[in-house]
């Protein structure tokens, strides 16, 4: 007797069985399609920035429990927290000299907090750190950020160093979360919070994403113009892109084990 697989279990064996061209494929046609559909039922576009933001806290709410309550920082990357409290920090500091409003009060929030969890990694909940796992070296990208930072940033009235520090952490917050990948990648096995974290990262950032191309659309183009001249407003745009793909795999594999039940995520090599 046959024993029956659930639809979701015969599309993901299906996926997994097409060539990597067919798999960017089906992901561009994923994506767009699920922005027509957030352009359709959400009418104003700036709720999708409030949906990400909010996303995001649950996601450093989940990663707060697993520190406070399951007493382990294990599968977490201490490297991509640091990157995300220099891109947070940086953009605070161009908050403050350019466009202070509620965004500042978030991210000065979203700063406490990493700098927290990364105290208690390197503290508290030292013993559980997996190290050996936590090898991807960051000056890979932020050397290249701040190269870039420096060639293509905001053509704005403000300070040049200023422009440049704003640049340094749209691209740095891109990639920061690499590290993290890497650390999940060496130990192929994720367990349910560290998932529940990358998960909810990778949804705010698809939100966020959103947010800027429905913008985009809705203006006509308008919008990268009013960010400035050169090749600074397209750059905004694929650093948001990007970001949004580079947790798309990751995404994948967390819905089908949710689907399927797993409480721990086992990815295949080549993910992530």
């Amino acid at each position: 007797m046959r024993t029956t697989r659930r639809p979701i279990q015969v599309v993901s064996t299906w996926v997994r069985r097409q060539p990597p061209k067919v798999k960017a494929f089906l992901a561009v046609i994923t994506g767009m399609a699920a922005l027509v559909l957030l352009r359709a039922i959400v009418h104003d576009h700036d709720n999708l920035f409030v949906a990400a933001e909010a996303v995001h806290s649950i996601g450093i709410s989940v990663l707060i429990y697993k520190l406070t309550k399951e007493k382990t920082c294990a599968g977490l990357s201490l490297k991509s927290q640091e990157l995300t409290a220099m891109f947070l920090a940086v953009r605070l500091y161009c908050s403050f000299v350019m466009e202070y409003d509620i965004h500042t009060l978030l991210d000065l929030a979203t700063l406490a907090t990493t700098l927290w969890v990364i105290y208690m990694i390197r503290f508290n909940l030292r013993s559980s750190y997996m190290e050996d796992k936590d090898n991807f070296l960051i000056y890979y990208v932020v050397i290249p950020c701040a190269a870039l930072a420096l060639l293509i940033h905001p053509s704005t009235s403000h300070l040049f160093v200023n422009r440049v520090f704003w640049a340094f952490c749209v691209y740095l917050e891109a990639v920061s979360v690499l590290p993290q990948l890497r650390v999940m990648q060496n130990t192929k096995i994720v367990e349910p919070f560290t998932a529940h974290y990358v998960f909810a990262l990778g949804v705010a950032r698809f939100l966020s994403c959103a947010h800027w191309v429905l913008q985009v659309l809705d203006s006509r183009g308008h919008l990268l113009v009013a960010l400035g001249h050169g090749l600074w407003p397209s750059m905004v745009l694929i650093s948001e892109i990007v970001q949004t793909f580079i947790l798309a795999d990751f995404c994948y594999y967390y819905v089908k084990s949710v689907f399927g039940g797993q409480l721990v995520m086992r990815l295949p090599s080549g993910v992530v």
